[in-house]
């Protein structure tokens, strides 16, 4: 055994003890275990140890005269590091946003409007909660080391299982905190890609891994002797429960798991407690848990029908590009029928019809596609896939109509809109009324609902409303924009006076796209909570 690293591995865990307190005591990280999860999202692991808080120093009574000689709080930050409040994957101008979206907001008061969003949002509004998430802006004037904005972004797009985007952001703000580190160390699990998270933990010395982290990374590192003196040592210093005790000895000792089943799973488990259950051969089912774990299916050593799931639920919540879901369900011929099998299939036929050019062929496959695409809720995906495609296929009646609303679906709706031959324009009420929104202008057409109704109300707006006009007064533009959201999905269930005043601030914001995408998906998707 190597010495040095059994050594290592004792006094760490015996660090571990005194950081995290002895048993019976209550220290600060144990109480908020105990009282609040650590994060809004509540089932990160625990891969390092929370720094305990030390005793604050009574506040001075007013006035000028000291109590005592020490020196005043200073905020410390590192030196040439990223700022992770600040960090982004795309410029703000490429995403179309103000680089000062947050300049009159405090971090809290973004991270409570990011944690208030309904999660009932169509795909236009997602495509935009995830560019204010991702874009490169100007962090508030508040904003600190703890980077409370960022670790809001993080945990909005943990919840939207947006995990490439997360994964990415992390990436760039670097290990920075322990709070970070476990949002990164998590999406890794996730994502499949443990060993770089693990070779993280031992480049940093700052960071502190918990027991079950340390005794994980240093088994994938080969270190299994390690590992299990630090088990040894952690249930001698009496520092994890039964249950974990029995999981992790099963992960380093397969044979005991023969004669002793592992503790039964958690209903909320972490994904390093996921990945553990995998290793010793007991996989959970990713259905029933956050969406973000569905990502734990795609990998290859998963079977075809968990990734053809997986890659439906994400793609159904936009945590899935388009092309990824055409690729997974392409991959092999249905094995069976009913079902996800009989969507895969009638998507199969469709496929091979586009990819052949054969009219008669799309005409035949393209209704029952629809269908299967309605059921799952994939109407926007296949849009993007196939929507500008079929606008250039000779299609006749119904195919041809279904073909146009298709079309209006996709990134091409205004193209598709403006491109109609003269003889082939929309006839009915409701499919005129939807050109109009693809082009901007629904002036003088006849709404075909009282939804239409009302989304034209909010298009003919000439100024923002005034619910939400203290809030760009107060140059608080991102705010204000999350605040629109919530009105538009509270207005599609019902409040039609919402729904006109979130239409007339996105347009008075300059997100026309996001506008027109969000009317358009409302009246064809029929999305009314």
């Amino acid at each position: 055994m190597r010495i040095d690293l059994a050594i290592a591995a004792v006094a760490a865990c015996a660090s571990l003890y005194v950081s995290l307190g002895a048993p019976g005591l209550v220290t600060p990280a144990r109480a908020q275990q105990g009282d609040a999860p650590l994060s809004a999202i509540d089932w990160l692991s625990d891969s390092v140890a929370t720094p305990v808080a030390l005793p604050v120093a009574p506040q001075p009574p007013a006035g000028d005269i000291a109590t005592n000689a020490l020196p005043e709080d200073v905020t410390v930050a590192p030196l040439g590091g990223p700022q992770p409040d600040a960090v982004g994957l795309k410029p703000a101008a490429v995403l179309g946003l103000p680089p000062g979206l947050w300049a009159g907001s405090t971090s809290t008061d973004i991270a409570q409007r990011l944690q208030a969003l309904d999660g009932d949002m169509l795909p236009a509004q997602r495509d935009l909660v995830r560019d204010l998430l991702i874009a490169a802006l100007d962090p508030p004037a508040d904003s600190r080391a703890e980077a409370t904005l960022f670790l809001a972004r993080i945990d909005t797009l943990l919840e939207l299982a947006m995990l490439d985007e997360a994964d990415a952001l992390l990436d760039r703000a670097g290990p920075a905190s322990p709070e970070i580190f476990r949002r990164l160390f998590d999406v890794r699990l996730l994502l499949g890609s443990e060993d770089a998270a693990c070779e993280m933990l031992v480049k940093h010395a700052d960071l502190a891994p918990t027991v079950p982290a340390r005794i994980f990374c240093l088994a994938r590192s080969g270190d299994w002797d390690a590992a299990a003196l630090t088990l040894e040592t952690a249930k001698a210093l009496d520092m994890l429960s039964p249950s974990d005790d029995a999981l992790l000895a099963a992960f380093l000792h397969p044979e005991l798991a023969e004669e002793t089943p592992p503790p039964l799973p958690p209903d909320r488990p972490s994904p390093l407690i996921f990945r553990i259950y995998e290793a010793i051969g007991e996989p959970m089912p990713t259905q029933g848990l956050p969406m973000a774990f569905a990502h734990a299916d795609l990998r290859e050593n998963a079977g075809w029908k968990a990734r053809a799931e997986a890659a439906e639920r994400l793609a159904r919540i936009g945590a899935l590009p388009p092309e990824r879901l055409r690729a997974i369900w392409t991959e092999r011929l249905p094995a069976a029928s009913g079902g996800l099998w009989d969507r895969i299939a009638a998507f199969q036929r469709f496929d091979r019809a586009m990819a052949r050019g054969d009219a008669a062929a799309i005409a035949a496959a393209l209704p029952p596609a629809w269908e299967a695409m309605v059921t799952a809720e994939l109407e926007v995906p296949f849009a993007q896939l196939y929507g500008p495609a079929l606008a250039g296929v000779d299609l006749e009646g119904a195919a041809d109509q279904l073909a146009f609303r298709i079309g209006l679906l996709s990134d091409a709706y205004e193209a598709l809109a403006a491109a109609a031959p003269a003889g082939d324009a929309p006839t009915n009420t409701e499919t005129r009324f939807l050109a109009g929104l693809a082009r901007g202008d629904v002036t003088g057409l006849a709404a075909p609902s009282d939804h239409a109704a009302a989304i034209a109300e909010g298009f003919a707006a000439e100024a923002p409303p005034a619910r939400l006009r203290s809030l760009t007064d107060e140059g608080r533009l991102g705010e204000a924009i999350l605040r629109a959201m919530n009105l538009v999905t509270n207005g599609a269930r019902g409040d039609l006076d919402e729904l006109a005043d979130g239409f007339a601030f996105l347009r008075a914001a300059g997100l026309e796209e996001t506008a027109r995408r969000t009317a358009l998906q409302m009246l064809i998707l029929d999305r009314r909570g």
